[in-house]
């Protein structure tokens, strides 16, 4: 489970990196009315926005990789009078391990959704608004973003994943009987293994 969790953590790194390259880096100019024209993503707010949450979504799912990485190397290293302890800290460690996805992949997604509605306004236009077509003239600007915007739904979907990989890691530590309650974790060192025969003669 945890090579699966690391997967799925790169490549949400990966799509909310590419996702905010896409759209931070976009720009094109156009002569339009004998000036030239200039849209970048700071033209629209919710891009604005977009581009902050992938960078912050990123820093936070690439910080959880590394923790998972150390966590799982301590793990293997561990001795026997420490399982006590590790037992006492897991159930907090999770909590908000879980939390901090669920709101991850929340606040990401609406960010995405209002990105989208912001930049379909901006093809169709709006004559009461007087929002003007922009895609009939920046083209390439416009499939940029579009770019971005699927980058931004595939990690949507990659950090849903995680969430439930976070669930799962979370309520295993709980008894499938009682509610909320623990399982116990036996402290007891494992038995010698048998003497061969040569510690016998």
């Amino acid at each position: 489970m945890v090579v699966v969790e690391c997967g799925l953590r790169v490549a949400a790194v990966a799509a909310l990196v590419l996702a905010a390259c896409l759209v931070g880096l976009d720009s094109q100019t156009k002569y339009i009315l004998f000036l030239d024209k200039t849209v970048t993503y700071k033209n629209l707010n919710s891009l604005i926005a977009l581009v902050y949450v992938d960078i912050a979504a990123a820093a936070y799912n690439l910080t959880r990789l590394v923790l998972t990485l150390l966590m799982a190397g301590r793990s293997y290293r561990r001795s026997a009078s420490s399982s006590s302890e590790t037992l006492l800290n897991a159930p907090i460690v999770s909590w908000g391990g879980y939390v901090l996805d669920q709101v991850g992949v929340y606040v990401t997604f609406v960010v995405t959704l209002a990105a989208l509605q912001h930049c379909t306004l901006v093809i169709t236009g709006e004559k009461e608004l007087q929002w003007m077509k922009w895609c009939n003239k920046f083209t390439r600007f416009c499939l940029q973003i579009g770019g971005g915007l699927f980058c931004n739904f595939l990690a949507c979907i990659l950090m849903a994943l995680l969430s439930f990989v976070s669930g799962f890691h979370l309520f295993r530590l709980y008894s499938p009987t009682r509610f909320l309650r623990l399982k116990k974790m036996s402290t007891t060192p494992p038995p010698p293994p048998p003497p061969t025969a040569a510690a016998a003669l």
